[in-house]
């Protein structure tokens, strides 16, 4: 259908990459005849998958049984509609989808052309004038937040390389999307890539893609992510688990801006900003030679470290009255909050999945509350339990001189820092030195009480 509309040698193809937005071409019967880079990216369809399908089944939007301007195939001039697609991550974008007519050589209706924009930029907040405590998806008023809340607005609007650190769920690849979507970038694709997830042949080809016979299985030609994400953003999480030899062609890339496909001679020049993500500890990876000094040079320009939740003094609750807010609208419950007893156990947990854990618990309880309040019952059995430990060890006492209730009753002119080395001190002779065992006399968890020992120099 394109060939019969252009001279010979015209690349449409190659056109429809140089559009912005996502592109597609369709028959008559609006099956997919071509698309272009941006779609594929917000989709997550190649090509080859997409073509001889019905765009319904690609675009997947909420305006396709009963909005679309090509119902009844008589569109006959540039309409759009404003609508949702689910993409193949089963994401919901709000998109802009026009849609116009294309005509012959001899004027004769031949098939539509689909622009489709992404609108998730437009929805955000503008970065530069909205509150430190609400920024984008991120939430928090501890102060270690809002020291990056005051970073992010400044490195979006470079293209320096970023690594962000810290423990699983403590919201990476939140910081990361919304640092692409406060930059210029924004209007460009987000692609994220699990340096985990795939073994290294399979991850070669999916970060750098490859030609047509590069190996067995390969059919066709196929554009790798970093291709895909031209003047957009590549946000590589896990990237500590990224293979050696990979991490020689990222630093190359990072040098030169050029991508090599595998079975090809050929750069191919690209505009990507790189956002980097792990956990684990590059430093000492570098040490161990699993890790490469000159790439976690390159990729450490700005170090962004997010603190687990357990350090984020009052974050807790914020996030907690968001979450539950947020779910309990999505479940269509009628949940006002917390009682007072569950709230305490919410509270003290030391939750070491972070923001991730939190946010399933709260789902959990959402799910199972039926009144209008969570109670103590609706929480997960863990947190019920830990929540009865740190109780019952609250009640402990201690068979030393000076109990941790003498701690209390001696505690006039001392500050709080004294009484609370005071008490691990007392804590641990009672334990005779075990960390595990004096934490439960605390009613901590291990993590706090070494985090403790450490401010207070007790190690």
């Amino acid at each position: 259908m394109v060939r019969g509309l252009f001279p010979a040698g015209v690349p449409f193809g190659g056109i429809l990459d140089e559009i912005p937005l996502g592109a597609a071409v369709m028959d008559l019967k609006r099956r997919v005849v071509l698309m272009n880079r941006a779609l594929t990216a917000l989709t997550g369809y190649d090509q080859a998958e997409a073509r001889g399908i019905h765009c319904s089944n690609i675009l997947r939007s909420s305006m396709c049984l009963q909005q679309c301007p090509l119902n009844g195939g008589d569109c006959n001039e540039y309409a759009f509609v404003q609508s949702n697609i689910i993409n193949r991550s089963r994401e919901r974008i709000p998109v802009r989808i026009s849609a116009s007519p294309i005509h012959d050589l001899e004027g004769r209706r031949a098939g539509y052309l689909s622009l489709v924009e992404d609108l998730r930029s437009q929805e955000k907040m503008d970065w530069k004038s909205s509150h430190s405590t609400n920024f984008g998806s991120l939430i928090g008023r501890s102060p270690q937040i809002e020291k990056i809340f005051s970073i992010l607005p400044m490195v979006a609007q470079t293209d320096s390389s970023i690594l962000i650190t810290g423990e699983s769920g403590t919201g990476k690849d939140v910081v990361a999307e919304a640092i692409h979507l406060a930059s210029d970038r924004a209007k460009g694709p987000f692609i994220k890539v699990n340096c985990a997830a795939l073994p290294e042949t399979l991850l070669e080809s999916e970060l750098f893609g490859h030609q047509k016979g590069a190996f067995t299985g390969a059919a066709e030609n196929k554009p790798g992510r970093f291709k895909l994400a031209h003047n957009g953003t590549v946000f590589l999480t896990e990237v500590g688990d990224l293979p050696m030899g990979l991490q020689s062609k990222l630093l190359t890339f990072l040098d030169d801006k050029v991508i090599f496909p595998l079975g090809s001679t050929k750069g191919v020049k690209v505009n990507v900003r790189i956002i980097a993500a792990t956990l684990r500890p590059l430093e000492q990876m570098v040490r161990e030679g699993l890790f490469r000094s000159d790439l976690l040079f390159r990729l450490n320009v700005v170090r962004l470290h997010l603190p687990p939740l357990r350090e984020r003094e009052g974050d807790i609750r914020l996030l907690m009255d968001q979450m539950l807010s947020t779910i309990s609208r999505q479940f269509r419950k009628n949940i006002r909050g917390v009682s007072e007893d569950a709230l305490s156990m919410l509270l003290n947990h030391d939750y070491p999945g972070n923001i991730r854990e939190l946010k399933n618990i709260v789902e959990y309880a959402v799910n199972v509350c039926q009144s209008d309040m969570v109670q103590v019952s609706h929480l997960p059995e863990y947190v019920f339990e830990d929540g009865l430990r740190q109780k019952q060890a609250a009640k402990l006492s201690i068979p030393v001189p000076s109990s941790l209730g003498q701690a209390r009753s001696d505690s006039r002119g001392c500050t709080w820092v004294d009484m609370e080395k005071k008490m691990i001190l007392e804590a641990l002779v009672a334990a005779k030195g075990k960390k595990s065992k004096a934490a439960d006399i605390l009613g901590w968890g291990r993590s706090t009480l070494w985090r403790k020992m450490k401010k207070f120099g007790l190690e």
